[in-house]
């Protein structure tokens, strides 16, 4: 399993969101980003493999990007935002972070999840 996972439920639908593509970026500088893995949520509406096995998380900033207008265009449905943008940090002595994301056409919240 990836050291950053996330998975996306729907709370609109009440199901989980399949096939939302995903980025994992890392902060390289004030202004720059740097690709580390992306992905689509699988049927179970997560992504396990946005780093590969065994890459130890390292202290640094993060972004999780998710185009939600691909998702929502899918069935058919206009939303909000076409994009949800979720920056976090993680810090020494951790080793995995999920990061959850609650989605419905006009909304969204995350939390850090186990």
């Amino acid at each position: 399993m990836s050291a950053v996972t996330t998975h996306i439920l729907d709370i609109a639908s009440g199901r989980p969101a399949a096939g939302v593509p995903v980025a994992l970026e890392r902060r390289a500088t004030a202004d720059a980003w740097r690709l580390v893995g992306s992905g689509r949520t699988d049927a179970d509406g997560r992504a396990r493999t946005l780093m590969s096995e065994g890459i130890a998380l390292e202290p640094g900033v993060f972004r999780l990007t998710f185009d939600t207008a691909e998702y929502f265009a899918r069935q058919g449905l206009q939303a909000l935002y076409p994009s949800v943008v979720i920056v976090f940090e993680t810090r020494a002595g951790e080793s995995h972070y999920h990061i959850p994301l609650l989605l419905s056409p006009n909304g969204y919240t995350t939390y850090r999840g186990t």
